[in-house]
């Protein structure tokens, strides 16, 4: 063994810190990866991807929406949900409309095959659960602890 060695052996031991396996950031990354992996077949056969999924989950809960209201909902920025929103309007999902009191408003509306594809989805969720190998109390049990912690993140900005 070198000195050399000897560096690198006693630089890892004191590193566990910033081991991969050790992040919770990666832990959450790959989780996710894995999680979008999952959904890629179950929303392909519904013509949507993620993110559009995740915008139609939204409109689903409360239709006539504007862009920034489900920007705030999806935590993301208005100007990036423009092209999703483009293409659910082009696949005839939802209707975008500027508000006739203030012109920079834009309203969302599903159409009636954006309304008929929330019937489609139901089974997307129940897939979700199969594949996640748990029991639905664990999973909430982890859904809240992940909206905990994204809370306190966003509290420490």
């Amino acid at each position: 063994m070198t000195a050399d060695n000897d560096v690198k052996t006693s630089a890892a031991g004191n590193c566990d810190a910033l081991l991969l396996d050790n992040q919770l950031c990666f832990a959450l990354y790959s989780t996710s990866l894995m999680m979008t992996k999952v959904y890629k077949p179950l929303l392909q056969a519904l013509g949507l991807t993620y993110p559009q999924y995740l915008a139609m989950l939204v409109l689903w809960e409360r239709d006539a929406i504007t862009v920034g209201e489900i920007s705030a909902r999806l935590l993301t920025d208005p100007g990036s949900l423009t092209p999703l929103l483009k293409r659910l309007e082009a696949d005839g999902l939802l209707d975008r409309v500027r508000s006739k009191e203030d012109e920079r408003v834009v309203q969302l509306y599903l159409t009636e095959r954006g309304k008929a594809l929330q019937q489609e989805a139901l089974t997307v969720p129940h897939c979700i659960l199969a594949a996640s190998g748990i029991s639905v109390e664990l999973l909430r049990d982890l859904q809240q602890k992940l909206i905990d912690l994204r809370a306190n993140l966003n509290d420490s900005l």
